[in-house]
This record gives structure tokens, C-alpha cells and sequence, in this order.
């Protein structure tokens, strides 16, 4: 069986920083490459160089955030599903981390190569609304997206939806979609954030707000909603304490501290990445949010066979 993460560790973690100050980070994310099989209309960060990351670099990088703390991994690009150096691939990168002792070992991909990965605990793949809106942000993917998550299975499928104003009136039919598929766990949903040249997909304040109120409406009805509920007032706000420095990004020999935004004069004070607000919460001590984490990840993120 894969390990799943015990979020009582994770609450621990949470409590320690809070009663002795710990400050060391514990999620970490390793950028392989910039390279992607698509261009989308609301992402900014792929395919500059098209550069794959030397596996030797990668192999620095993982360390340097295990050394520091991290003990969650996310893998990302680009698309990281097609990161190669020589005779190595994905699969290599993943086994890495499993050696070196992550908790979870996770991915977030366009979901349109096969996602059945030795190793990988979580599969976060990327669906931006219903067929019209999806294809509308990232191409003629969205059968081929629902096909790769269907043939998955030997990795836990959380559907990862960034919110924007294509996609604003999807929220509910991609929670039902999670609910529908039998290969996926949860979904898990983020708000636009406007890098340079996407700024006209963001959402407002009061459509922060409101889209927060609806997701907080499918947690009480009991869809699989990976994301806190006491975090998402604070979350639409931009209140939460954010940069977290429990959060480390890696690409390429540099770290940031919660995200590579944060070297984009103010576009950190418009972040729309709920994990890091809601990892930041947790870290603060806030009890609601801590209980929050326990019944969410108990209940949603489950072991599946190992492939």
C-alpha cells in the first residue's frame, strides 16, 4: 500500500510550531521542468526555456528541503509528467523522494498523460470547470483529461480547480464531478492568481467572497472538498498569513519561501494558492482550522494499492 499522510501528524506538526515556535517549513514543492504539452490561457509559468531540470540539480534540490524540514513533496512544472535527463524519468524522481523519507509524494499535472505512477501518493490533476470552460482555459484536453483519470488506478485522483472569471459558475459541477468519478477522491480549489498578462481572469473581492461561500456550502453537504472551511473567509479576504514560511519552493538550484510570486512586487498580497494560506492557519495554532485538517484529510485522503 502507498502512504497517505496521518493528519494527526500533521496536526501535531501544527501544534509543536505553535507551543515551542518552531519555524522549520514542512511542505515543499521541486519545480523539474518548465516544459509543457499545453498552452494555457490563464498560466504564465510554463515553457519560457522549455528547459528540463538536470537530475542531479533535482537531486540537490529534494535534499536541501528534506534538510530543512519539508517532509510533503509536491512535484511540479511546467508538466512534470514529461521530465526527463538521459535515462531517467518521472518515475526516478518519485522514487527518489521515497528513498530519501517524504510522507507524501505528490504531483500536479494537466492530467493528460497516464497518471498511474509507482510510488506517488497523490495525483493532483487540473480541471478548470465543465467541458466549454476547461477547454476554453487549456486546450481540447477535457475527454482526455476524464479518460487519464478513469484509467488511473493505483494513485488517489484529487481534482485541482483554480477559479477565475471563465470558470466562476463551475464550482458546483466539478465538486459533483469529484463525487461521480469513482477514481477520484476530493477536489481541491485555489483562486486565480495574476501573474503578469493573466490579470483579466481575476476574480474580485466580493467574487472571492462569494465563491468561498459556495464551497463552504458543498463542505456542510458533504461533497469531497479537500479544502478547510474555517480557513475560506480568510482565504477570500487575503488575510491569511501569508508568505508562510513552513511552505519552500524549489527549481533549479533556488528556494523561495512559500512561492516563486513572492519576487512580483504585490502579486503575494493576490496569491490564490489555498494550501499555502491553509497550511499557515495550521501553523498558527487556530484550533478551528486544526480540526478542520484532521476531519478533512481523515475523511478524504485514503491508501489505494500500490502499482
Amino acid at each position: 500500500m502507498t502512504s497517505v499522510l496521518n493528519p494527526i501528524k500533521l496536526a501535531g506538526r501544527g501544534l509543536l510550531t505553535l507551543l515551542w515556535q518552531q519555524d522549520r517549513p514542512l511542505v515543499g514543492s521541486v519545480i523539474l521542468t518548465d516544459r509543457c504539452n499545453l498552452q494555457c490561457y490563464h498560466c504564465a509559468v510554463s515553457n519560457h526555456n522549455s528547459q528540463d531540470y538536470p537530475y542531479e540539480q533535482i537531486q540537490t534540490d529534494m535534499q536541501a528541503l528534506f534538510d530543512r524540514g519539508c517532509r510533503i513533496l509536491f512535484l511540479y512544472g511546467g508538466e512534470p509528467l514529461l521530465w526527463s535527463d538521459g535515462d531517467h524519468a518521472f518515475l526516478d524522481v518519485v522514487q527518489l523522494a521515497r528513498k530519501k523519507g517524504f510522507w507524501l509524494v505528490n504531483a500536479v499535472t494537466n492530467g493528460t498523460l497516464p497518471l498511474d505512477i509507482p510510488g506517488m501518493d497523490l495525483c493532483l490533476v487540473s480541471l478548470d470547470g465543465n467541458r466549454e470552460h476547461h477547454n476554453a482555459i487549456r486546450g481540447e484536453t477535457y475527454d482526455l483529461v476524464l479518460e487519464s483519470i478513469r484509467q488511473a488506478k493505483h494513485v488517489t485522483v484529487i481534482l485541482y480547480m483554480a477559479i477565475n472569471t471563465i470558470n466562476l459558475a463551475d464550482i458546483e459541477t466539478v465538486a459533483e464531478l469529484a463525487r461521480s468519478l469513482p477514481n477520484v477522491q476530493a477536489v481541491s480549489y485555489n483562486f486565480h492568481t495574476p501573474y503578469p498578462g493573466t490579470e483579466s481572469l481575476t476574480l474580485n473581492r466580493d467574487e472571492r467572497l462569494s465563491a468561498s461561500r459556495r464551497i463552504a456550502r458543498l463542505i456542510d453537504q458533504g461533497y469531497p472538498v479537500l479544502n478547510l472551511k474555517s480557513a475560506l473567509p480568510l482565504i477570500a479576504r487575503n488575510t491569511a498569513p501569508v508568505p508562510d514560511k513552513h511552505c519552500l519552493v524549489a527549481e533549479n538550484g533556488q528556494i523561495w519561501v512559500c512561492g516563486r510570486c513572492r519576487d512580483i512586487p504585490g502579486l503575494c498580497q493576490q496569491c490564490g494558492f489555498f494550501f499555502a494560506a491553509e497550511y499557515s492557519l495550521v501553523f498558527t495554532g487556530r484550533p478551528r482550522v486544526l480540526l478542520d485538517l484532521a476531519k478533512t484529510y481523515s475523511r478524504l485522503l485514503k491508501k489505494v494499492p500500490a502499482c
